[in-house]
């Protein structure tokens, strides 16, 4: 995917662990843990802006944009919408695949 999420790199710069970032963002555990390893399609805003805060950084220094094949991203796309396909329509599933968010 051509968007990069540094959440990872901001932690460790600001020796914190994911739970308390968690929890002063006000978001579980687990959606922190779908968008630091890319696997959010979306962030709110208000997230993103809490996430700031409590890191003390810009959005720039959380999100980059990487080039990439534009087929790769879809081809990924295309390989994660059969996953979730299969896995069925169970609450982790459409918990993990949704937008990032007040927790």
């Amino acid at each position: 995917m051509p968007i990069v999420v540094d959440i990872d790199v901001m932690l460790a710069r600001r020796k914190m662990s994911v739970g308390e970032l968690a929890e002063r963002v006000g978001i579980t555990p687990a959606n922190l843990a779908v968008l630091k390893n890319g696997r959010a399609k979306a962030v709110r805003f208000s997230t993103l802006a809490a996430l700031c805060e409590v890191l003390e950084c810009q959005p720039g220094d959380l999100l980059r944009w990487e080039a990439g094949d534009g087929a790769d991203a879809r081809a990924a796309a295309g390989a994660e919408a059969e996953a979730e396909s299969r896995a069925g329509d169970s609450a982790g599933a459409v918990a993990g695949a949704g937008a990032v968010g007040d927790g």
